[in-house]
């Protein structure tokens, strides 16, 4: 029972990273799924059939790195966001807690249109 909390650890302190190498992989081998249903398709084509994991690869790229960049520039908001903000975000009322919501989504939904259209 001890090696299965263990590796229930593990992932999930690992899990971006290892959904970071898990698409890796899948990109790599989209192209030869992709040129089986399309044989003009490239491996970095921008057309429709291989924006899906190019899509995939850069949101678990950008997410897998923003929070050692965090912790390493700001460590004070690092330990905040360890100890004290669910704390914290428990006491808000409900519409801040949307507003929060709201406002974290479209950050990363900026950071993703942003970043894809700097791949593509």
């Amino acid at each position: 029972m001890y090696w299965f909390i263990q590796i229930s650890d593990f992932l999930r302190k690992y899990v971006l990273t290892l959904a970071l190498g898990i698409s890796l992989l899948l990109y790599w081998a989209s192209q030869y799924v992709l040129r089986g249903l399309d044989v003009t398709s490239a491996p970095i084509d921008p057309g429709v059939l291989s924006a899906i994991p190019l899509t995939v690869l850069a949101v678990l790229t950008f997410m897998a790195l923003t929070g050692p960049i965090i912790r390493q520039q700001w460590p004070v908001l690092d330990t905040y966001q360890e100890i004290f903000f669910e704390h914290t975000f428990k006491t808000l009322l409900s519409w801040q807690k949307v507003v929060i919501y709201l406002c974290l989504y479209l950050s990363l939904l900026f950071a993703f249109v942003a970043t894809l259209s700097a791949v593509l």
